[in-house]
């Protein structure tokens, strides 16, 4: 059974800094550091899926509540980049707020992806709160053989 993680927030930043820092001490590989995995690529706190079929690199991410116009995506030399946000326009005057938690908020992720794609022929979907990227891989991506001298 998994466990559950707590998280307290701050009212005016989302996730409060020093659950960031414990959360991620705790999910990372422990060996990862040796590997290179703690290089900085991956940064923010939206949770994403990624995933793959023979011809795509999938990506979902969980967006309810942010309209198209809110979600910026972007790929750029195999770094694929989330983010989206959202403020309230108009507050209406009549009404007595005992708590208001829905006024802004922003998300965004940046992550490696795990092979070369093409990033002209991506496309992306936002259904039912769900973002939907599919990339396609590249033919050039694969590795290369270097024949030694």
């Amino acid at each position: 059974m998994g466990q559950a993680l707590i998280t307290r927030r701050d009212a005016e930043n989302g996730v409060h800094p020093i659950d960031q820092f414990f959360r991620a001490a705790l999910t990372r590989d422990p060996f990862a550091i040796f590997a290179g995995g703690l290089s900085g690529i991956e940064e923010g706190t939206l949770a994403i899926d990624v995933s793959e079929d023979s011809d795509h690199v999938i990506v979902r991410a969980s967006l309810p509540g942010f309209a198209r116009e809110d979600i910026s995506v972007e790929v750029h030399d195999g770094v694929l980049s989330i983010s989206a946000s959202r403020s309230e326009e108009s507050e209406d005057r009549t009404e007595k707020f005992y708590r208001k938690e829905r006024r802004t908020g922003s998300v965004s992720r940046r992550v490696a992806l795990p092979v070369a794609v093409v990033e002209d022929d991506a496309t992306a979907e936002l259904k039912d709160g769900e973002l939907t990227l599919r990339l396609p891989k590249s033919v050039q991506g694969g590795p290369r053989r270097i024949s030694i001298n």
